[in-house]
């Protein structure tokens, strides 16, 4: 695909800063409460010493400062609470497709940049892997805002050159290059044949959670007599009567069929899930999620 004009370019990153404005505004009156009781630090680190108390865990007793003070002390811990967020978004040939206001890219785009600021108010570091049959871009963990806005404009502006979707790809390339355990949003329309081996690796070294971009066409043809779909992938065409009742309603069951896929093996793995749609409140759904999430973790 060619590269964007100027004028693309100035589209986008208008587009990018009326992102910043509302993903600032959602997190701020909604949604910072939901990330921060979702997801638990990287592991303890040691605070203080207090006296022992009735009912207090033994194997934290510090022997050492016991035998000095003369009666029993424990170690105090608090939550390493900084964690490494990285979104990783899918912008392969399906990416730019939208019957609606949005593309499926711009829906990620938007659930990226409140996700974002949703970690960089919480003191955590936040990456970007924008991947389609490769991986196509990888920006580490960091903080700060232009940062965020830096990853957000990437994934409007980037273009692969081969439009079509490796989700193996993707996650061999987080396994291999993310040293620590870091939570990873992967954002896909999950349209891609190797999906069960990846996700189970990526979800044992990482905290996984699966957000699959869909527009409502994906699930229903409209009744508009004979057309040609265009696969945006392989570039395939078939011609095909919509008037078709049972053409319709085979083609929903298939989506449909591939959609519980998804969902079942997610739920196989332990990847948390959500569906974001370009025709509906994609922070519903985000809210939605990590309520589950918090849920999980208070049992």
């Amino acid at each position: 695909m060619h590269p964007p004009t100027e004028k693309e370019i100035e589209e986008i990153l208008d587009r990018v800063r009326k992102l910043e404005l509302k993903a600032k505004r959602l997190v701020r009156e909604s949604f910072a409460g939901e990330y921060q009781s979702s997801f638990r630090g990287q592991g303890l680190d040691f605070d203080d010493f207090r006296e022992y108390q009735h009912g207090d865990e033994i194997r934290f007793i510090d022997w050492k400062v016991t035998a000095r003070m003369d009666q029993p002390f424990i170690r105090k811990f608090r939550e390493e609470r900084e964690l490494s967020v990285i979104l990783a978004v899918d912008v392969s040939g399906s990416a730019d497709y939208g019957s609606v206001h949005f593309s499926k890219r711009e829906a990620a785009a938007e659930a990226a940049a409140i996700l974002g600021f949703s970690a960089l108010g919480n003191g955590d570091k936040v990456g970007l892997l924008v991947f389609a049959h490769e991986p196509l871009l990888f920006i580490p963990p960091a903080k700060g805002t232009r940062h965020l806005l830096r990853m957000v404009r990437e994934i409007l502006i980037t273009r692969p050159d081969q439009p079509g979707t490796s989700i193996s790809g993707a996650c061999d390339f987080l396994i291999r290059t993310l040293r620590r355990r870091a939570v990873v949003f992967l954002m896909s329309d999950f349209f891609d044949d190797a999906l069960d081996r990846p996700l189970g690796k990526l979800a044992r070294k990482h905290e996984t959670l699966a957000l699959q971009i869909s527009d409502p066409l994906e699930e229903r043809l409209p009744r508009a007599g004979r057309v040609v779909l265009i696969d945006p992938e392989n570039g395939a065409e078939v011609r095909v009567n919509t008037n078709n009742p049972n053409l319709r309603m085979g083609y929903h069951k298939l989506m449909m069929r591939h959609r519980e896929g998804v969902v079942k093996m997610c739920r196989k793995h332990g990847i948390d899930h959500a569906l974001l749609t370009t025709d509906r409140d994609r922070l519903h759904d985000l809210h939605l999620m990590l309520k589950r999430r918090a849920r999980k973790r208070a049992r």
